[in-house]
């Protein structure tokens, strides 16, 4: 396989780069090109199909990211200085056969990537969030910060988000426990959703909201936005943005939750909870917004209503006992999703929020995943109902019982 570089010098040579280019004018330039090397040398025509794709991904795309982006099974593409890059497809980690020709190239990208979303990230501020044109989540990491040269972190999501049944067909959670959580959406139950780091607690977050029905006014805040709920007409997505070199016009998540109470919101998602903007979605839920969904990161559902209870107390000056009371008052029911070790992710509980005991958030299961055993690798189990839903006030208004 030839070097692409001096290909791709031999393109940008012939290109007006003073105005904007179009994708025809590009590829025009790159089939002229491949078609000189051609002449000079052999070239075989499944290396120039290659090389044509290759040269405008260079150009248009994110370089060899597009390669690996495109790929189907592809879930986490991670970048780890020029010459390491590791893909996540079908549940399982490997090396990427391709890397960056020069550091100066990844530098390229990881300035495209963040120029679009209006993000900047440099040795001052070497850290940032952003997302790609499809949505999906990218995290960037430059030095002096990251040692070995640029990170870039990008989580791929679906192009058609899955819904219930595709996670029900995937072992996610079975019939019962989707139709239980369609009612408790549709009743409008205030729902949180932990779990650990690529447990999918989004993609689980995308597929409730999928209950919601499509005549509500919804409004999404999220740090980079991912949410895609097509069905919702009277959708309004919400964008935290970063500070400027002067530290100045910076939107928080916080801010967002504050202003879209002024939105006349149906319902309120906020795509996760980090800090001290939980006081403000504890506040909303417990005023009102009923329906109101969100994330946080957590090991079980008893440390999410922990971190929950921290993360209240950065925001507001409370006595916990205070706090505890408003959580109760405002949260409903917290779902808790979980990677096993064969890498599938899985509902592990569902619990209700019930109320104060001892100086703790009172958490009741109602559903809880029993492992029974391993096939070929594949944990098997189910997710057993374990007890009955106390709280059926929303249920009766919403008419679902008599």
């Amino acid at each position: 396989m030839r070097e692409l570089e001096p290909i791709r010098q031999m393109v940008a040579d012939g290109l007006d780069l003073s105005r904007d280019i179009t994708d025809e004018e590009l590829y025009s330039r790159i089939d002229a090109v491949l078609m000189q090397l051609s002449r000079d040398s052999y070239f075989p025509l499944s290396e120039r199909f290659y090389c044509r794709r290759a040269l405008y991904d260079s150009f248009r795309r994110l370089d060899i990211l597009s390669e690996a982006l495109d790929e189907e099974g592809v879930t986490e593409v991670m970048v780890n200085g020029a010459g390491k890059i590791f893909i996540e497809k079908d549940g399982k980690l490997r090396p990427f056969e391709r890397h960056f020709s020069t550091p100066q190239k990844l530098e390229d990208v990881v300035q495209q990537i963040v120029s679009a979303v209006n993000r900047r990230v440099n040795e001052a501020s070497p850290m940032v969030d952003a997302r790609l044109a499809d949505g999906s989540r990218v995290n960037i990491v430059l030095p002096p910060v990251a040692l070995d040269g640029p990170v870039i972190t990008i989580r791929r999501f679906h192009e058609h988000p899955p819904d219930m049944d595709q996670l029900i067909r995937w072992g996610a959670l079975d019939q019962n426990a989707a139709s239980f959580l369609e009612r408790l959406v549709k009743a409008k139950y205030n729902l949180f959703i932990s779990g650990g780091t690529g447990s999918g607690k989004t993609t689980f977050l995308g597929a409730l909201a999928g209950f919601i029905a499509s005549d509500e006014r919804v409004i999404t805040i999220e740090d980079s936005a991912e949410l895609r709920l097509f069905h919702v007409a009277n959708l309004v997505r919400l964008e935290t943005r970063a500070a400027n070199q002067e530290g100045q016009y910076e939107i928080t998540i916080r801010d967002l939750i504050r202003n879209s109470l002024r939105m006349r919101p149906d319902r309120i998602i906020v795509g996760e909870i980090r800090g001290g903007e939980a006081a403000d979605m504890i506040q909303a839920m417990s005023t009102g917004h009923n329906g109101s969904i969100s994330t946080g990161h957590a090991n079980s559902p008893e440390d999410m209503i922990s971190r929950i209870e921290t993360m209240v107390l950065m925001g507001m000056d409370l006595p916990l006992a205070a706090i505890q009371r408003q959580i109760v008052s405002a949260l409903d029911i917290v779902v808790h999703l979980g990677r096993l070790r064969d890498r599938s992710r899985k509902v592990l509980s569902i619990s209700e929020v019930d109320g104060l005991e001892e100086g703790k958030v009172k958490l009741r299961r109602l559903f809880q995943f029993r492992e029974t055993g391993e096939v070929n690798g594949v944990v098997q189990g189910c997710l057993d109902p374990c007890g009955e839903l106390r709280h059926r006030e929303k249920l009766r208004e919403a008419g679902f019982e008599p």
